[in-house]
């Protein structure tokens, strides 16, 4: 399992394009949630639909919540930022 600073080291990965680092980082922990959402956008970016969509079941986000992968990536990074205080 990725730490929460590890979390947002893969969200940054992402946003600058090194999917490939940001996605090694994703796919540590099957379980939580919040690994599977940034796990579900990384294969949405990526093109791959129906993973994506898989990712997203178990996250318990929805797949058209946000206006684009960027912006839901800084979702995901404040998430994790309001879980450190």
């Amino acid at each position: 399992m990725a730490t929460a600073d590890e979390l947002k080291r893969a969200v940054d990965l992402a946003l600058s394009g090194d999917w490939d680092a940001a996605h090694a980082i994703a796919q540590r922990d099957e379980r939580d949630p919040v690994h599977r959402w940034l796990h579900a956008v990384l294969h949405k970016i990526e093109g791959d639909d129906a993973n994506s969509r898989y990712w997203y079941r178990g996250s318990g986000r929805q797949p058209d919540a946000f206006a684009s992968s960027q912006d839901e990536l800084r979702a995901i990074r404040a998430t994790l930022d309001a879980s450190d205080t």
